[in-house]
């Protein structure tokens, strides 16, 4: 067997997950919402799989949704980008590794900065190539330009960045954008720019893709996600976006991993993303709501948690709160014990993670925030 699997854990969101449901706990671990999609668009996916087809789909995406893709981010963003430079996919994970198997080749350096979406390293790993971790350093999680420089080598590819930042829940200022381009222009790096994030954002503010900056269209490979933008993580529709030049060669990594995605699915998020910009601002004010509710709760309980400007997760930090144990000991004793899965931060992370905090989803109905915030209550008092 590949050597890299048979050493490999099971995904920390699975793993308690399933101790989410042996236990019957509060799953405030994975990242998916109960509430927030809107019903026409799942109006439309029903229609589509009734009416339209249900055979395989252009590998490269239904030209209705390449081209809603494209008009999305022309008038959100101010870019021009055209049909030709998007790829569906399935699933943003899946546009990673595209992107990634693309781009790396044996002998290859990566620069990640961490804490990291845990698919990253295995697959910069499959592809042949080599993981640099340059930690971000909590509360700020602010970008360290000298250490970014410093981890570069004759070796380093590109540098996969992710803005905002899960699990971090920052939204990284124009200052740190632009230490990320300008060693990418002055090093000719790739970055791949995990952007699922880029709707959303709280207390009204506003997203910049990294491809916008100064040189940086043609070295930015952008990954995108319907699931996000929609609440429907299950539908698993995410797409590429890069230059002219570089859309075609993910494409071709992407035909041999899943072909082509669901064209029900294409439909429904192509009629999202022309007809659906009303929802986004709504979607915006019931994730903030959410996020000060868990807030409130968490910090009324005796916890310290951590700032968010974006994303639906939130740390909270053990250490600050009086408890003594370390990420993991607090996550798998709450689960079982309090009856509240929480996903421990060094899960994303292999060099010298972070032991003191722990993520929260609060992309919750009230009565699951309520009821998590209580089991934490229960659990900081069974373990402080």
């Amino acid at each position: 067997m590949n050597p890299l699997y048979e050493r490999m854990d099971t995904s920390v969101f699975e793993r308690m997950s399933g101790l989410a449901a042996k236990f019957e706990a509060v799953n405030l671990g994975q990242g998916f919402p109960d509430f927030g999609w809107p019903p026409e668009i799942l109006d439309a996916a029903a229609t589509a799989v009734v009416e339209g087809s249900n055979q395989y789909a252009p590998s490269r995406g239904t030209m209705a949704l390449r081209q809603a893709v494209a008009a999305h981010y022309n008038r959100h963003f101010g870019e021009e980008l055209e049909a030709e430079q998007v790829c569906v996919t399935s699933g943003a994970t899946e546009a990673l590794g595209s992107a990634i198997l693309a781009t790396v080749q044996p002998g290859d350096e990566v620069l990640i900065l961490t804490p990291a979406y845990d698919s990253y390293a295995p697959t910069i790993r499959r592809a042949g190539g080599t993981p640099v971790e340059v930690a971000l350093q909590p509360p700020e999680w602010r970008i360290d330009g000298d250490a970014l420089a410093r981890a570069i080598t004759q070796k380093t590819r590109a540098i996969l960045f992710n803005n905002p930042h899960n699990p971090a829940g920052r939204l990284f200022g124009p200052d740190e954008l632009d230490v990320i381009a300008a060693l990418a222009r002055d090093h000719d790096l790739i970055v791949i720019s995990d952007e699922v994030w880029e709707h959303i954002l709280l207390d009204g503010r506003r997203f910049t893709p990294l491809a916008t900056l100064p040189g940086m269209a043609e070295r930015t490979i952008k990954v995108g996600s319907a699931g996000k933008i929609f609440s429907l993580t299950g539908w698993k529709v995410g797409w590429i976006v890069a230059a002219p030049e570089l859309a075609p060669l993910v494409a071709r990594a992407h035909q041999f991993l899943t072909f082509s995605t669901a064209p029900n699915l294409q439909a429904a998020v192509a009629f999202g993303l022309n007809d659906g910009d009303a929802w986004l601002q709504p979607m915006r004010d019931r994730f903030q709501r959410s996020r000060d509710l868990m807030a409130e709760g968490l910090r009324a309980a005796g916890f310290t948690t951590l700032d968010v400007a974006a994303t639906y997760f939130m740390c909270v930090d053990l250490a600050a709160s009086g408890i003594a144990l370390d990420d993991e000991s607090f996550a798998a004793a709450a689960v079982e014990k309090a009856g509240v899965a929480v996903i421990p931060l060094s899960a994303f992370a292999e060099r010298d993670p972070p032991r003191h905090l722990v993520r929260v989803c609060f992309s919750k109905k009230d009565e699951t925030i309520e009821a998590g915030v209580a089991a934490m209550a229960r659990a900081r008092e069974m373990l402080a």
